[in-house]
């Protein structure tokens, strides 16, 4: 496609040089007395260039379209493919709103490079080429007079490069930072709201988007000095040529044609030589998110998995057992050493305060993080030989904030695989999604907006618990399922899953100690530790942490 494009071009940039060498005989010839003769092929030729370039134009334009949309698709689509593989702490220390200006922002600007690039070389090169050739063959030395002072140019076009370069890295940051800024607003909308944070919310995104207009303001003053200094070189060139030329065509040395001639060549290099000397300009831009897309691409994953598990549980329910397993968020430790086990087939509860671990060991059982020290076995297996996909293919999780997607409820449960009919009307019926299907328009295929918007609180939270249970995985981790169902659905919900958890192993993460009393095994955590085990009511009458719990929850 390139080449093609090229092609085009280079005939694009030959009937420049072929116009401006028509000149010739055109005075000599066609304005001479008597020479009427050849005004008929002179013009033909003349008007015939000109097709021939704007066919020219038209290709090459739609060419160089298909190709520099093709190299923005593949490298957002590569860029988003390499960042699904790093682990959750990336995503943690870098804002959505700076990432999607990564993939969306910075690979638009090479976009445009490409464009830039190809054309500067195939078309504005090319044109020069050819011009300056018939520049050449009338007369070398008003050429070289014509280019007196491009050495001029060379060490402020080195400082006006960097400028820019400097100055496009300040403005990619503040455009992250605004796709940041609007990310916070519009998903937090109801906070803003109900706190009356319009004016303030307002104000901070005023301050970033100044700092981009001045960042802009600086980037094309930048860039506007190259073709600005280029003005001045070729009008000094100009003057030169004409104090030379004058004399040479007055006495009769030169025609008049000629000099037309290579004027008009001289001419029409003008705006080819202002476009290559903004194209540095371009380069400095796309250079500065060149990098930015490098950074992410270098980024690698902590720890690495093998693209193929070497061994897999036996299957069936696994045994789940965590042996001295610490993990820290860069200098806070989380877990110190936690050992438990969680018995095959049977359900484990682990409760605690807030900020017990308890999220951070659900994290580590799917690969989300990975463990400082220690080891996670699975059915007997260390989770760390496993490659992500077949770890995390033996869980289905139901976690508190429910998250769903802007795509139909059908999409929400089937999570892009096929589902028979059957089994996710089971999935609904299991889940008492089926209680407010009459509800939506299109029942399962109704839009749920985006982040589940069009879904109560309630019905996101059954909707994320049919999804897990059309899973059919042999693990299911319950993260405060039933936490947003009035007591009726809770009641409905908590029998359903009870039915989903028998043949699965299943842990289950509550603060709500009452959703918990009939688990197989309770595993009491404090400050990272499992402090006490047992069923509810041993723990009970040790009248030890998980006592002082429920009886706070309990009390009067």
């Amino acid at each position: 496609m390139i080449a093609l494009a090229f092609g085009l071009m280079l005939i694009e940039g030959a009937t420049l040089g072929a116009l401006a060498r028509a000149i010739e005989p055109l005075f000599d010839q066609v304005f001479a007395p008597g020479g009427e003769g050849p005004l008929m092929a002179v013009g033909l030729l003349i008007f015939g260039l000109f097709a021939l370039r704007g066919l020219a134009t038209i290709a090459s334009r739609t060419v160089i379209s298909a190709v520099t949309q093709k190299v923005a698709a593949v490298m957002q689509s590569a860029l988003l493919r390499h960042l699904l593989t790093l682990e959750g702490a990336f995503f943690q220390q870098n804002a959505p709103g700076a990432l999607i200006e990564r993939v969306q922002g910075d690979t638009l600007a090479v976009q445009n490079l490409w464009s830039a690039v190809v054309t500067g070389i195939g078309r504005d090169l090319f044109s020069l080429i050819f011009l300056f050739a018939v520049a050449l063959s009338i007369d070398p030395i008003w050429t070289l007079a014509a280019l007196v002072g491009a050495p001029l140019l060379i060490l402020p076009s080195l400082a006006v490069q960097r400028y820019i370069r400097r100055k496009t890295t300040h403005l990619r940051d503040q455009a992250g930072l605004r796709a940041t800024r609007l990310d916070e607003i519009f998903h937090g909308i109801q906070a803003v709201k109900l706190n009356r944070m319009e004016a303030y919310q307002a104000s901070r995104f005023d301050r970033v988007l100044t700092l981009i207009r001045r960042a802009e303001v600086k980037i094309m003053a930048g860039r506007a000095l190259m073709p600005g200094m280029m003005d001045f070189v070729t009008g000094f060139g100009f003057f030169a040529v004409l104090l030379m030329a004058g004399g040479q065509i007055t006495s009769g040395e030169r025609t008049t044609g000629e000099f037309m001639s290579f004027f008009t060549a001289m001419s029409l290099t003008f705006q080819p030589l202002r476009r290559l000397g903004d194209l540095s300009g371009t380069w400095q831009v796309a250079a500065a998110s060149l990098e930015r897309i490098y950074d992410l691409f270098d980024t690698r994953p902590a720890t690495t998995r093998p693209a193929i598990s070497p061994a897999l549980p036996a299957p069936g329910a696994p045994e789940l057992r965590f042996e001295a397993v610490s993990f820290a968020y860069g200098d806070q430790p989380i877990l110190r050493g936690l050992s438990f086990t969680a018995r095959a087939g049977q359900t484990t509860a682990i409760v605690g305060a807030s900020g017990a671990g308890k999220s951070t060991v659900f994290q580590l059982l799917t690969g989300l993080l990975e463990p400082s020290s220690g080891q996670i076995l699975i059915g007997g297996v260390a989770a760390s030989t496993f490659a992500l996909a077949d770890q995390r293919a033996l869980f289905a999780s139901v976690t508190q904030d429910a998250a769903l997607f802007d795509e139909t409820l059908r999409e929400n449960i089937a999570l892009g695989r096929h589902l028979p009919e059957t089994a996710l009307r089971a999935a609904c019926d299991q889940a008492h999604v089926s209680d407010f299907l009459p509800l939506l328009a299109q029942g399962v295929d109704t839009p749920v907006g985006p982040r589940g918007s069009a879904l109560s609180g309630g019905q996101r939270q059954r909707v994320a618990i049919a999804r897990a249970l059309a899973q059919d995985t042999p693990v299911l981790l319950l993260d405060e399922a039933t936490s947003a169902l009035d007591a009726q659905s809770e009641a409905a919900v908590a029998d359903a899953l009870a039915r989903a958890a028998h043949g699965r192993t299943t842990l289950i993460i509550a603060h709500r100690l009452a959703t918990v009393r009939a688990a197989n095994h309770i595993l009491v955590m404090d400050q990272g530790r499992v402090v006490e085990t047992g069923t509810h009511d041993s723990l009970i009458a040790k009248a030890g942490l998980y006592a002082r719990l429920y009886e706070l929850q309990f009390k009067g």
